[in-house]
C-alpha cells in the first residue's frame, strides 16, 4: 500500500487548487492556509476524483468536504457514526455561514421535515446522517430524488472487518452510492492500518494515488506509560493530576476509563482530595451529558473522568492531560483517545496507568459478542422456513431475530451482512411495519380538501385507520383490501407519501415504528450443517483477532523502544524519528505492566451454588433444555445475551460472580462441571 505524506504547500507555488478554492478557505473559513495533505484531498475533490484523508485526530479531515461542498453543484452527504460529531461539525458549519443540517434521531418529525425540505429547495449543501438513516423507507424516497455530487464517509475504517469499530451497515455503503448515482466519494479516518486502509480503497474503488495520509506522528504528545498496582492508582491518580488541576490556571484534562461505575468512583476520589473533575457516562440522562460537555468546553470544568461515551466530536484545541485510567480498547482506540490532546500544537501528556487488572474486562467484551453455533443455526431455520413455503421474500425485525436466535443486535447484523456477501440473502428495502397518527384538524375537514378519487383515497385512509383515544393505527391490508373492492389505488406507497404530505400540510402528526428489513432468499439450497460451522468459525476468528489487538496494545506499552515511533509505525507511518526524545522510554523509564493480584482457584467455586437457580430459570423458558457451556459462562462473567432479559438473569446471585476470571478459565471450569 502506497500512501502519500505531503508537506504543506504555500499558495504562492500552489498549481492544485485554483484561487476560487484559497478564496473559499480564507475568507469563509478564515484559515491563512491548508494544513498538511489537506490541499491534496481537496485537489482531487474539486477534480471530481474518490478520495480518502487518513489524518491524526485534530488535523483536519472535515475540511476536506467543507471546502469543495461550497464548489459541487448539488449536495454533500455525509454519513457520521455518532450524534455527537454531527453536531459539532453543524455547530462550526453554522459559525462560518455555511448551509447545512443533520437528520437524526433527537429530531421530531417537523423538524425532519424542513430539513427535506431545504435540501429539496437547494437551500442546504451539506446533510449529515448516520449510515442507519439509509435504510429508513421515507429517507430512502426523499434522497432518490436529490442531485448528490459527493457521499462522504466519517470515521471510514468502520466499513472494515479489520478495523477496531466494525459496523456492519457500513459495508452497503458503497451499494448506497450505487443506488443512488452519487458519482465520488471521500473516507475520512483517523485511525486506520495498512490493511485497513487496503480495505477502504478497495471497496470505494480508490485509486491509490488519491489515497492520502500525512503520518501519525504528533511531536507536541508526551506518551508516557506509568506501572501502578490497583491499590495505588487512584492516589497516584490525583497526585499526578494535583498541580495541573490545582493552581489558578487548572489545565483541560480527560481521564478515560471502562465501565460507568469506575467512572463515578473516579470522579469522587478527585472532588474529595479537592479537584475539580466530573463524571461522564452514557448512563448519565441526555441532559446532564450536554450540560457536562457544554460545561467542559467552556472552561467552567476542568477535568472530564469519562468511558469512551465521551470525546467523539469534542473539538477542544487546549485538552493539556488525557490519562487513561483503565487500558484502552486497542491502539486504534488509545491512538484516537490521545488524539484529542494538544490540538494547538502545545505540548500535552498523555499517561496510561498500566496494569493488567482491566484486561479480563476488555476481554471479556469480546467474547460476548461471539454468536452461538446454535444461534447461527437459528436464522436459518428462519431462511428455510420461507423457501419451504414456496417464497422468496424474507422480512425480519432485528430486535426479535435478535431474541430468538440469542445473538447481540450488533453481531446479528454482522451474520446477515455474511450471508449477503455469500450472495444467499439480498437486502430489499426496509420499511416501517406501523404508521399511526392524530388528527391536528377534523378529519371531515382534511377530507372535504380534496375532490373525486383523491376524496375518496383520503377516506379510504381514514375509513382503514380506527382511532384509539388520540392515535390511529393504519392497517395497510384492510386498506388493500378495501381499495380493491372500490377499485381505488391504495398501494402502500400511495398511501406513506400521502400521509407525508397530511404531516407536511400540518393536518396530522404522523410516527412510524418496528423497522422492518426485506430480504430475497437467493438460495433456496443452503448447507446449514457445512456454512452454520463455516460462519461460527469466522466468528471465531474475528474473536482471535480482537484478543491479539488487545495483546498488541500490551506490547506497546511493554515496549523497550520509543513509543512514539511504535504508534506510528503501526499505522504505516515509516517516517517517524527513531527516538522521539520526549516518551516514557526515551526518558529511560521502561514499563513491565504489574501482574493482578492472585485469585483463588476455581476448583474451589461451587458449581450448583452459583449456577443452580440459573439453570433452573433456564430449563423452565426453554422448555426443560439445559444451558451449554457458553451461556453458563457468559452468566458468571457478567456477560449480556437476549435470553437473559425474559430470564430476568442479572436478578440471580451468580450473575457477574466470575467476572474478575478470564473467561476461558472460566468456560474451562464450567465444562468440567457439566460433565
Amino acid at each position: 500500500m502506497v500512501v502519500a505524506l505531503l508537506p504543506s504547500v504555500n499558495v504562492t507555488t500552489s498549481n492544485m487548487i485554483d484561487q476560487a478554492i484559497y478564496t473559499t478557505l480564507q475568507q469563509t473559513f478564515g484559515y491563512r492556509d491548508f494544513r498538511p495533505g489537506q490541499e491534496a484531498v481537496i485537489s482531487a475533490v474539486v477534480a471530481g476524483r474518490s478520495a480518502a484523508a487518513i489524518f491524526p485526530t485534530g488535523s483536519g479531515k472535515s475540511l476536506c468536504y467543507q471546502v469543495p461542498a461550497q464548489h459541487l453543484a448539488h449536495l454533500t452527504l455525509v454519513v457520521s457514526p455518532l450524534l455527537a460529531l454531527m453536531q459539532d461539525q453543524l455547530a462550526f458549519l453554522e459559525r462560518h455561514g455555511i448551509a447545512a443540517a443533520s437528520i437524526d434521531s433527537a429530531q421530531t418529525r417537523e423538524e425532519a421535515s424542513a430539513v427535506m425540505a431545504g435540501v429539496k429547495r437547494g437551500d442546504i449543501k451539506i446533510l449529515m446522517i448516520s449510515v442507519e438513516r439509509l435504510k429508513n423507507e421515507r429517507f430512502r424516497r426523499f434522497i432518490a430524488q436529490v442531485p448528490i455530487s459527493l457521499l462522504v464517509v466519517d470515521e471510514a475504517h468502520c466499513i472494515s472487518e479489520w478495523g477496531h469499530n466494525f459496523r456492519p451497515d457500513y459495508l452497503k455503503l458503497p451499494d448506497y452510492q450505487r443506488q443512488f448515482g452519487i458519482p465520488q466519494a471521500l473516507l475520512l479516518t483517523a485511525t486506520a492500518t495498512p490493511k485497513v486502509i487496503a480495505d477502504m480503497r478497495e471497496r470505494f474503488a480508490i485509486a491509490r494515488e488519491h489515497v492520502v495520509t500525512t503520518g501519525f506522528y504528533r511531536s507536541n504528545l508526551n506518551l508516557l506509560v506509568e506501572p501502578v498496582t490497583s491499590s495505588d492508582k487512584l492516589p497516584r491518580l490525583a497526585e499526578w493530576l494535583a498541580p495541573r488541576l490545582g493552581n489558578t490556571s487548572p489545565q483541560p484534562t480527560i481521564v478515560y476509563v471502562t465501565l460507568q461505575k469506575t467512572a463515578q468512583k473516579v470522579a469522587s476520589y478527585l472532588q474529595r482530595q479537592g479537584l475539580d473533575a466530573q463524571a461522564y457516562h452514557a448512563g448519565l440522562p441526555h441532559e446532564q451529558r450536554d450540560q457536562l460537555q457544554r460545561r467542559f468546553m467552556a472552561g467552567e470544568i476542568s477535568c472530564i473522568v469519562a468511558t469512551i461515551a465521551f470525546g467523539m466530536g469534542i473539538d477542544k484545541s487546549n485538552i493539556r492531560n488525557v490519562v487513561h485510567f483503565d487500558l484502552p480498547k486497542s491502539i486504534e482506540n488509545y491512538s484516537q483517545e490521545i488524539g484529542r490532546a494538544g490540538r494547538d500544537g502545545h505540548a500535552s501528556d498523555c499517561l496510561v496507568l498500566a496494569n493488567r487488572d482491566s484486561l479480563n474486562v476488555l476481554e471479556n467484551f469480546v467474547y460476548g459478542d461471539t454468536p452461538e453455533h446454535e444461534g447461527i443455526i437459528a436464522v436459518f431455520d428462519e431462511i428455510t422456513a420461507v423457501t419451504c413455503r414456496g417464497e422468496s421474500q424474507w422480512e425480519l425485525m432485528l430486535s426479535t431475530l435478535s431474541r430468538q436466535s440469542n445473538i447481540r443486535p450488533l453481531p446479528l447484523k454482522t451474520l446477515l451482512v455474511q450471508l449477503e456477501m455469500r450472495d444467499l440473502i439480498a437486502p430489499r428495502y426496509s420499511y416501517y411495519a406501523e404508521y399511526r397518527f392524530k388528527y391536528l384538524i377534523e378529519p371531515e375537514a382534511l377530507a372535504a380538501r380534496f375532490e373525486g378519487e383523491r376524496r375518496r383515497f383520503v377516506e379510504a385512509i381514514l375509513h382503514s385507520a380506527p382511532r384509539a383515544k388520540t392515535w390511529c393505527t393504519l392497517d395497510f391490508e384492510a386498506l388493500y383490501r378495501y381499495g380493491v373492492d372500490q377499485d381505488l389505488d391504495t398501494r402502500r406507497e400511495r398511501v406513506i407519501t400521502a400521509l407525508e404530505y397530511f404531516q407536511d400540510k400540518g393536518w396530522i402528526a404522523l410516527e412510524s415504528k418496528q423497522m422492518t428489513d426485506v430480504y430475497e432468499v437467493r438460495d433456496a439450497q443452503i448447507d446449514v450443517t457445512t456454512l452454520s460451522a463455516e460462519l461460527h468459525a469466522h466468528f471465531k476468528e474475528q474473536e482471535h483477532s480482537e484478543i491479539q489487538r488487545i495483546n498488541a496494545m500490551l506490547d506497546l506499552f511493554e515496549s523497550d523502544t520509543c513509543l512514539s515511533h511504535r504508534l506510528a509505525v503501526y499505522f504505516g507511518d515509516e517516517q517517524a524519528p527513531m527516538r522521539c526524545g520526549h516518551c516514557s522510554v526515551c526518558l529511560g523509564q521502561v514499563t513491565a505492566l504489574p501482574r493482578p493480584p492472585s485469585l483463588p482457584g476455581l476448583e474451589d467455586e461451587d458449581f450448583t451454588a452459583l449456577c443452580g437457580e440459573f439453570i433452573e430459570r433456564h430449563q423452565s423458558l426453554c422448555e426443560g433444555q439445559l444451558p451449554n457451556a457458553e451461556r453458563l459462562t457468559r452468566f458468571l462473567c457478567g456477560l449480556s445475551m437476549p435470553i437473559f432479559t425474559p430470564m430476568k438473569a442479572r436478578s440471580l446471585d451468580g450473575f457477574a460472580q466470575l467476572e474478575a476470571y478470564p473467561y476461558a478459565d472460566v468456560r474451562r471450569w464450567v465444562m468440567v462441571n457439566m460433565v
